[in-house]
């Protein structure tokens, strides 16, 4: 299914106003665990305050209004999708993302557990499977032809990531599928040349410590 941001945003963190201090943003931050917070005036979003922008403060009991925002790019439109929101979150290092609609209204905020938590109940990730992880020359790769494989293995793919491998030309492209046993799939990317540089399955001990890592991250979430 798809997931825009207006799916996941939460209005119970009330904005702050320009007439706000620092104090009363570093009081609140501490009080809802954040280390941002969403400036507006009335409704019109104007951008984040952090919490070290306000350390560095001569004044911290003054107006927000008298200090300049350093992240007012960091927010997403109601429409973008989920990835955009871990993007920016990843970008600017956010613990909340702001939400705004086609007007820079403010309509709430991500946070960062809440994003967290939806990504960590994808298929991707809970659906059991095998993981591949392949090295490719950037003029050789083919999408299509990475599929067609898996395909042709009666095997589908349930999620691609690429990675950029250093002062070259090559990346990694990480398969994740719906089926344990690739064996099949690994012979026959081994047929067309394709450089297999790790495979995991249920039953190895990567996927035993995944699951233990991902039941202690979704308590850690719930906390």
């Amino acid at each position: 299914m798809i997931m825009f941001a207006i799916d996941i945003i939460t209005d119970d963190i009330a904005p702050l106003k320009t007439s706000d201090t620092g104090e009363d943003a570093l009081s609140i931050m501490e009080e809802i665990k954040v280390s941002h917070l969403p400036i507006v005036n009335n409704v019109q979003f104007l951008g984040l305050i952090s919490e070290s922008d306000i350390y560095e403060y001569a004044k911290p009991e003054e107006p927000l209004g008298n200090h300049r925002l350093s992240e007012s790019r960091g927010f997403i439109t109601e429409s973008q999708h989920l990835f955009d929101a871990v993007k920016l979150i990843g970008a600017f290092k956010l613990t909340l993302l702001p939400v705004v609609d086609d007007k820079n209204r403010y309509l709430g905020s991500i946070l960062l557990n809440n994003l967290m938590y939806r990504m960590a109940n994808m298929d991707l990730f809970v659906n059991p499977g095998g993981i591949i992880i392949l090295e490719i020359d950037e003029n050789n790769y083919s999408l299509s032809e990475i599929v067609q494989i898996v395909e042709s293995n009666d095997t589908r793919i349930l999620g691609v990531y690429l990675t950029s491998i250093k002062d070259s030309t090559k990346f990694e492209v990480t398969l994740k599928t719906n089926k344990m046993d690739i064996s099949s799939v690994l012979q026959t990317f081994n047929r067309y040349n394709y450089i297999i540089k790790a495979t995991f399955s249920e039953e190895s001990e990567y996927f035993e410590d995944f699951k233990n890592r991902y039941e202690s991250f979704l308590k850690y979430l719930n906390i």
